[in-house]
């Protein structure tokens, strides 16, 4: 990391001034640096690509995974949903094929700055971290991962707060309609809610559960893209000499790392789901905070809970990041900018 890089993280530490500052001076130095070996629109463009057409083929998956992580065992050991099958079948069955996509607007709409920023930072801080042997060691991948991971959260927690809502609604008033209550759960949509949030609370109401998806995208970035550099080291070069993976063996790397990734911390990730969850149902704990959050579903649903919907993130996870990475590598942007790729 050079100097100037230095400075700007080290004037900006989340401790002192938070990470939409540290984003912010990153994003400012990135947008005026003068390296052109690096070109930040086009890796942008491909990144918000990647996450659109990602995000569009996994979000039924990414449903079904929210629901089953918000579900908690009633006291006679009811349950809504016992299965990842069964709560596809009953949410179709229930709420229609467009029911399967409810939430998808929002999450389409800044998935797009999520993705860029999170594989263009990565780049980025892997550039940068590169030493002047040419060479990037293991612990150098990660902390450029986990700087990736940290600038998304900027996007990525209102994404997830308003998505989880949306994605969850079909659940709580399932349940509401259940207990005899369904007149007490109102409907919401994503402006709407995102009014209210702005009305009560503030900007900072968007940003419920920042550290949780902290904890959860940081990890998640310093095990992913390591893993995936160096499987997709692994595979065959591109025949035009430019020293690339070709388009499969990046899809499989991005399979293969985000669902062992998505693994890995999935018991945030289930923490996290749970702190941003504004309405809840007639069962469902009230949380404090992560600790307060990580004992009570320790002590009241065992270890096992905290890999709740742990199978359907690793297949959400597993294509979006698959498609992610071959997309972005495909060089869309830079084709559309006419630059060399």
């Amino acid at each position: 990391m050079n100097n100037n890089t230095r400075r700007v993280w080290e004037d900006c530490a989340p401790q002192r001034c938070g990470s939409v500052a540290v984003v912010a001076a990153a994003v400012q130095h990135i947008t005026t640096m003068g390296d052109t070996k690096f070109k930040l629109l086009p890796k942008i463009l491909n990144g918000g690509i990647a996450g659109v057409v990602g995000v569009t083929c996994v979000f039924p998956l990414d449903l079904v995974k929210t629901r089953l992580q918000n579900q908690q065992v009633g006291p006679n050991g009811e349950r809504m949903y016992n299965s990842m099958l069964d709560c596809f079948r009953k949410t179709f069955r229930q709420e229609g094929y467009f029911g399967m996509y409810r939430g998808s607007g929002v999450n389409i709409l800044l998935i797009t700055p999520e993705k860029a920023i999170k594989l263009t930072a990565n780049d980025f801080f892997r550039h940068k971290l590169t030493t002047k042997q040419g060479k990037l060691p293991i612990q150098r991948e990660m902390m450029a991962g986990g700087l990736a991971g940290l600038c998304q959260i900027v996007v990525t927690t209102p994404m997830e707060l308003l998505k989880i809502q949306l994605q969850d609604a079909g659940r709580v008033a399932a349940q509401a309609k259940a207990s005899g209550t369904a007149a007490s759960v109102p409907k919401i949509s994503a402006t709407s809610l995102t009014l209210r949030l702005l009305r009560e609370k503030g900007v900072v109401g968007l940003y419920r559960g920042t550290t949780a998806t902290m904890l959860r995208d940081v990890s998640f970035s310093v095990v992913y893209f390591p893993l995936f550099a160096h499987l997709n080291s692994l595979g065959p070069r591109k025949a035009d000499g430019s020293g690339e993976a070709v388009f499969w063996c990046s899809f499989l790397s991005g399979c293969a790392a985000g669902s062992l990734a998505a693994l890995s911390v999935n018991p945030f990730d289930v923490v996290k789901t749970r702190l941003q969850l504004l309405t809840k149902g007639a069962q469902d704990t009230q949380y404090r905070g992560i600790a307060h959050a990580i004992l009570t579903i320790l002590k009241v649903e065992g270890p096992a809970a905290f890999f709740k919907g742990g199978a359907c993130r690793m297949i959400v996870i597993a294509p979006l990041f698959g498609i992610a990475q071959m997309v972005y590598y495909f060089g869309v942007g830079e084709k559309i900018l006419g630059y060399n790729k």
